[in-house]
């Protein structure tokens, strides 16, 4: 199996995104301390740095947490008054939160503007109006007219409504049973935070959000399902988030949340092979072209496991080189090395 050498470690520290969250902690023997791999403070001498695979490690050997990354706390978790604003917003969608509104909060504008271009690349004013639409679109799904449905989701006029509708769905709301909603949720896990999108048929996208494919992901998925993504509730996305937080703490090893995979009818064959692997156990490419009846079939099979999108519950980390290498996994060898660590400690 894969492992990071010292050189391979030391080489990653200080590098920007979450690839190495989960996977080692760097200890610096000089000043006492223990931080992520990303830490942006200045990197230590490799002489006076030691690596351990926990912070509960490094706190047994007497090493404490930076005050700069704080390793002891989730990588890109919601703030706690972020998370308490989007909950409000969701439960009553009438509520319209200016900067006037978050400086009554005590909620600097620009802070809050910055997190939310950094975590759903857009303003907060902008998730705000997405989320109104989301549930003004549900609205006239179920029947309701348009007027009602606008003024019903916050809408000060009908005119701001039809505006705002045509530049997300490009179209007017009379069309509205062309389109598809796609909802988005982003939630942290050990190993580095993850984007869940879910239909109302199931699951359709479960990523790290440092996957380099991601935004063509995103694309395909709209095409393919005529979509727009949008913030939103949705039953699957919350019973993902919990099923999630059960495998992480290795008491969950089979998933019920239901899927939506739209892709061609070979893909969906080696993707339900997929789910047949046991857990903790791994398979070649050349055992799953076997498995659809086609042993010529590697490197298609191979290419289908690429075009996954929903990681960890199609488990195609599972899958590994006919000689037991490491191959390619689009969250990184190195999640892909904890996720297998994690089912064979838990098996």
């Amino acid at each position: 199996m894969y492992n990071l050498t010292f050189e391979e470690k030391y080489e990653a520290i200080g590098k920007n995104g979450s690839e190495y969250e989960g996977i080692f902690i760097t200890a610096v023997k000089t000043t006492g301390i223990f931080c992520r791999p990303s830490c942006r403070a200045r990197k230590p001498k490799k002489e006076n740095v030691i690596f351990y695979e926990s912070t509960k490690e490094a706190l047994q050997f007497g090493f404490r947490p930076c005050k700069v990354c704080k390793p002891m706390d989730k990588l890109s978790e919601t703030p706690d008054y972020i998370s308490k604003i989007v909950k409000e917003l969701h439960e009553n969608p009438y509520l319209r939160i200016k900067d006037y509104d978050l400086k009554l909060r005590d909620v600097n504008p620009a802070q809050i503007r910055r997190w939310f271009k950094k975590h759903h690349n857009m303003t907060f004013h902008g998730y705000q109006r997405m989320l109104r639409i989301n549930i003004a679109y549900s609205s006239i799904q179920k029947g309701e007219t348009i007027t009602n449905s606008a003024f019903d989701s916050g809408f000060e006029s009908l005119s701001g409504f039809n505006e705002s509708y045509r530049s997300i769905f490009g179209d007017s709301p009379t069309k509205s049973n062309d389109k598809t909603v796609i909802n988005i949720v982003r939630f942290t896990t050990p190993v580095g935070p993850m984007y869940a999108c879910a239909t109302s048929k199931g699951i359709c996208l479960l990523e790290f959000t440092d996957r380099r494919m991601l935004e063509t992901e995103f694309k395909d998925l709209c095409k393919r399902l005529k979509a727009v993504i949008l913030p939103g509730e949705n039953k699957h996305l919350k019973q993902v988030q919990e099923e999630l937080m059960e495998y992480f703490d290795g008491k969950r090893k089979v998933f019920t949340v239901e899927l939506h995979t739209p892709g061609t009818e070979f893909q969906n064959s080696v993707w339900k092979i997929l789910q047949h692997i046991p857990y903790g156990e791994v398979r070649s490419y050349k055992e799953q072209a076997i498995a659809i009846g086609n042993p010529k079939a590697v490197r298609a099979v191979a290419s289908a496991n690429g075009h996954n999108r929903v990681g960890i519950i199609i488990p195609c980390h599972r899958v590994i080189g006919s000689d037991g290498s490491l191959v390619g996994y689009g969250g990184g060898l190195h999640r892909k090395q904890w996720l297998l660590d994690l089912e064979k400690d838990n098996k």
